[in-house]
């Protein structure tokens, strides 16, 4: 068997109906996103209620809601007329997966949600189910095939789904307003955690682990200078204490083979005059950014006055259990 033929096919179906989904986005979208927005701001919440494959697709949509700055729960449908719609409050938000739109554990809550103040955004597959005329919204969520051979398993469907989920979330995202740092405080276990609250003042090495001196210094005396911090690089400071540029250990190591006569050279001759830096005030993770996009050890940090107060080494990212 061609296990990667057929692995291709089941994604090239599912790439297939994620577009048939992008080329009918429509108005409905649009009014789910403001129903839901409208909600939120008033403090309300989007309650996700699914059975099943969509059910578990649901938990993963309310997942990303809340970490995103929506909050949303997960209604066991199964237990809803049995205790569980006391977490449903008016002006809350009701958000039902089902591909069918006739599941039966959903048909048989909506006269009790009826009850309550409540919009509803229905997620079907068939726009003349019960469930998508007995909604306030419906999101069209219909696949063509499924990526099962036999077209049963749900696959397309619940991907379709998943990514129509992620979508509302992220567009919610960028109405809100909501930024790195908000992320941050949902955020707060695990490398990401940590990367997006730490401040690069807090994770790089003090001035007086630098190894700083004049640009006209011997590049011998700044390799000595650099081995008594333990350093990976030298920052050279202009008269009025700026930076004047960088000189690392690896540009000692291009540079030697060139010039026999490079330790009794002037530093100046050889500085990288122009070298990435980041502010002290900005998050751990742009650096982390920074490091990984332009593949260098080093980078300077500069305060308000553009004045070099620290190095941020890739070495010490372990330590801080950024990488």
């Amino acid at each position: 068997m061609d296990y990667l033929e057929k692995a291709r096919r089941v994604i090239a179906i599912e790439l297939a109906e994620v577009q048939r989904l992008f080329d009918r986005l429509d108005g409905e979208f649009i009014r789910a996103v403001e129903t839901i927005l409208q909600c939120v701001v008033n403090r309300g919440k989007v309650v996700v209620v699914g059975v099943g494959k969509s059910g578990h697709i649901g938990e993963k949509i309310a997942a990303t809601l809340t970490s995103t700055g929506s909050p949303a729960v997960v209604l066991n449908s199964l237990n809803a007329l049995h205790g569980d719609l006391g977490v449903v409050a008016d002006g809350d938000v009701i958000l039902a997966l089902s591909s069918s739109g006739e599941t039966d554990e959903l048909v048989n809550i909506l006269p009790a949600l009826s009850r309550f103040d409540v919009r509803i955004i229905a997620m079907t597959g068939n726009a003349s189910s019960f469930l998508a005329k007995n909604s306030h919204v419906h999101l069209d969520v219909n696949v063509e095939q499924e990526a099962c051979p036999l077209n049963l398993a749900p696959t397309s469907s619940t991907t379709v789904m998943l990514v129509l989920g992620d979508a509302l979330a992220m567009v919610l995202l960028e109405a809100r307003g909501f930024r790195k740092e908000d992320f941050a405080r949902f955020h707060p276990g695990g490398r990401l955690g940590r990367a997006l609250l730490l401040k690069v003042r807090q994770i790089m090495r003090s001035a007086d682990q630098m190894a700083t001196m004049p640009p006209d210094v011997s590049i011998r005396d700044a390799l000595l200078k650099m081995a008594d911090v333990r350093a990976g690089l030298a920052v050279a400071l202009d008269p009025e204490g700026g930076l004047a540029g960088i000189f690392t250990h690896g540009d000692f190591g291009r540079h030697f083979r060139q010039h026999p006569d490079l330790l009794q050279r002037p530093l100046s001759d050889f500085l990288t005059r122009r070298p990435v830096t980041i502010r002290a005030d900005k998050l751990a993770v742009e650096v982390l950014h920074l490091i990984e996009q332009h593949r260098i050890d080093d980078v300077v940090v500069l305060d308000e006055n553009d004045r070099p107060v620290g190095v941020v080494d890739s070495q010490d990212l372990a330590r801080f259990k950024l990488v």
